[in-house]
Formats: C-alpha cells, sequence, structure tokens
C-alpha cells in the first residue's frame, strides 16, 4: 500500500489484524494507555472511587487505577480478570484509562488483546457482534470480533484493540442516536433513588417537585433529561469524552449542546489538522454509506452505540463500537435511522447523528484553511 503522510492503516480491520506469525488478533476497548500510571492522580476523581470498591488487594494495584470519563454513568473499577494476572505489570502498560462505559466488565489480558465479560453464550453483545462480522457492510465499520470465552466460569468476548499501532494517540467517544434507550424502558415505571442522585449532581433544580419529593426518578425520565442537557436530541450525537496528547481527559462533556461549542469541541480535538480532518471525514462518509447498504443496520434498532476515533502523526481511524443494546426490529417494523422517534416506531437517530457528525467535521475542515 502506497504510504502517504496519514497512513489509513486504521481504516480496515486487515490493516489493523496482526501478522499471521504473532497468532494474535486484536480487541476493542474504549481505553487509553498514558505512558505514566501517575498521571492518574492528577485528576479529578477521588481516590475511593479508584480503588475503594472492594476489589482483591494486589501488590501492583497503581497499575489498575482508571478513569470512568460520562460523569452521568460512573462506573466501578477494574475487572478481577486483570487482578488474577500472575504478573499484571508483563499484560498491561502501566497507567491505562477507559474513556467510557462499564469498566468493570472489561480488562487488558496480553497485548493487543482486551476481553469484555458477557453474561453467557447467548449474551446480546455476542448475538450483535456474530452478526455484524458476517455482514459484508458493516464489517468493515467494527471492530475485529474473535469469538468467545470461559474462563474459571465467567464469560467473555475478544475483540480488536482499536488503539494499537497509535503513538501517543488522540481519542473522542462519541454517543451516537437521539435516544440511548431502549423502548422497553419506556413502560418502567421503577422509581430510582440512585438516578435522582445523578440528576441533581448535573443540575439540582431538573426534578419535578414530585421528584424531589421522592428523591427519586424513573430512568425513563433520566436519559429523557441526560439526551435534553446533552446534544443527543438535536444532533443526534453527544461527545462524551475526549483525549488529546500531552492533556488530561477532558471529562466533563455532558451539557455540550450548542452548535457553537459542539464545534468548537471538534475543532480543538482536531487542532486545526486540516490533513487529519479531512481523512476522518472520508471515513466518516463511508462508514455512513456502508450502515445504509447494510443489512444488518435495516434490520436492527442500534441504541447506544458510539463513533470511536483515534488519531495520531500518521494514522487516522474510526469506527462503530457498543452493540449490547441492538434489538432485531418487530416484524413489520423498518427504520432509517434519521426520522424521529415515536413510541413504538424503533427509531434511534443513528444515521441523523452521522449525518450532523459529518457536518460538524466539515465546518472543522472549512475553518482551518
Amino acid at each position: 500500500m502506497t504510504s502517504t503522510i496519514l497512513h489509513p492503516m486504521a481504516w480496515t480491520n486487515e490493516r489493523l489484524c496482526l501478522s499471521e506469525n504473532t497468532g494474535l488478533k486484536k480487541a476493542l476497548l474504549k481505553m487509553i494507555v498514558v505512558e505514566n500510571g501517575n498521571n492518574a492522580k492528577n485528576n479529578n476523581i477521588t481516590n475511593d472511587f479508584l480503588t475503594n470498591r472492594n476489589l482483591p488487594t494486589h501488590d501492583n494495584m497503581s497499575l489498575l487505577k482508571f478513569f470512568a470519563i460520562n460523569a452521568l454513568e460512573l462506573s466501578a473499577p477494574a475487572s478481577p480478570v486483570l487482578l488474577q494476572q500472575s504478573n499484571p505489570t508483563n499484560a498491561v502498560t502501566p497507567g491505562w484509562l477507559q474513556l467510557s462505559g462499564h469498566p468493570e466488565s472489561i480488562a487488558p489480558v496480553a497485548n493487543g488483546i482486551v476481553q469484555k465479560r458477557v453474561t453467557g453464550p447467548a449474551d446480546s453483545e455476542i448475538v450483535a457482534y456474530g452478526a455484524l462480522s458476517a455482514d459484508s457492510c458493516a464489517s468493515k465499520i467494527i471492530p475485529k470480533y474473535m469469538g468467545f470465552r470461559e474462563i474459571d466460569g465467567e464469560c467473555y468476548i475478544e475483540l480488536q484493540d482499536l488503539l494499537h499501532g497509535f503513538k501517543e494517540p488522540n481519542v473522542m467517544d462519541i454517543k451516537m442516536g437521539c435516544r440511548t434507550f431502549l423502548e422497553c424502558e419506556v413502560t418502567n415505571k421503577t422509581m430510582r433513588p440512585d438516578l435522582y442522585k445523578k440528576m441533581i449532581m448535573v443540575d439540582p433544580e431538573a426534578p419535578t417537585e414530585e421528584e424531589h419529593k421522592a428523591q427519586a426518578v424513573t430512568k425513563l425520565r433520566y436519559m429523557m433529561f441526560r439526551e435534553q442537557m446533552s446534544s443527543s436530541q438535536t444532533k443526534g450525537f453527544r461527545i462524551e469524552a475526549m483525549k488529546i496528547k500531552g492533556s488530561s481527559p477532558i471529562t466533563d462533556l455532558k451539557t455540550m449542546k450548542g452548535d457553537d461549542e459542539v464545534r468548537q469541541l471538534v475543532g480543538d480535538f482536531l487542532q486545526k489538522r486540516r490533513g487529519v480532518t479531512k481523512e476522518l471525514i472520508k471515513r466518516l462518509r463511508s462508514m455512513r454509506s456502508l450502515i445504509e447498504k447494510s443489512d444488518y443496520f435495516k434490520s436492527h434498532e442500534v441504541v447506544g452505540s458510539s463513533v470511536f476515533i483515534v488519531y495520531d502523526d500518521h494514522h487516522v481511524g474510526s469506527w462503530m463500537i457498543d452493540f449490547a443494546k441492538n434489538k432485531l426490529l418487530p416484524k413489520g417494523i423498518t427504520v432509517n435511522h434519521r426520522k424521529p422517534w415515536i413510541p413504538g416506531n424503533c427509531e434511534e437517530g443513528l444515521l441523523h447523528g452521522m449525518d450532523q457528525l459529518i457536518k460538524v467535521c466539515e465546518e472543522v475542515y472549512t475553518e482551518s484553511k
């Protein structure tokens, strides 16, 4: 393949695969490898969040500190799989962090390999990755899926590490869709104090008088609130987190909503690098086209998936990740992933979000002249 200033090696699974001689395949994890594990101490997350979760004690516990950046979905620390490594220093570069998601379910187990905990062989994400990998279009925009494993009674999937081959990468995680909750959650009337606490952390005035009195909200109410607080409902995407080379992760993006601030944030991430921006736009357009052609996406409701973008001085890449909430459409229902959501129509706005994300990147490219 001809070399260029920016090698689009990250655009296809083929370019990211390890050689046949290594016998290793890669795995996806929204995590950034940090050169100095002590950097974790400089971020604004409390020590008890990092370490006080009743995890097994380990001599190399300092290697396991990380940050779950989405402030609305803080979760638990590293998987016991990582803690049980006989020599974690050899398995994991000191000081790694995960941009967003549920860090208790994932762990690096070797160079370039990540295992993600699932409920069992019939887990929804196993089903999704199997179907996506078999789709000639969808398989080109997702991390390579290597299969299912059971270890000591725990079940895991193995996925391609999308950061392998990048040096000091810049990373952005973008949650796609106008809604990130399933339709089945609409009828869930359970009042949840934990979601009320998350809501008032963001906006103490958001709950109604009744919700303040109950000190609880339904999941639907909380999810609608979160969508309204961000750019999800208007743009069909929201920026969950980002990390720029030489800087600490940007962690508080939950209220980024206006056109100007979203465009500014994307521009800051791309650092007025026209070559990078041009390559990213090309990749995003290709991803959009493949989604439109994919039989899988034509037949599924895709909720809670993300676009994962990474680049360094030589490579640019983007992929679709996170498919635990994908649902096969009911018989007789079709979606185009762009129509507004009305309960029952299964639309989630995935392609509306892709349209808007591409538009923002195009505006950034124009402004970088």
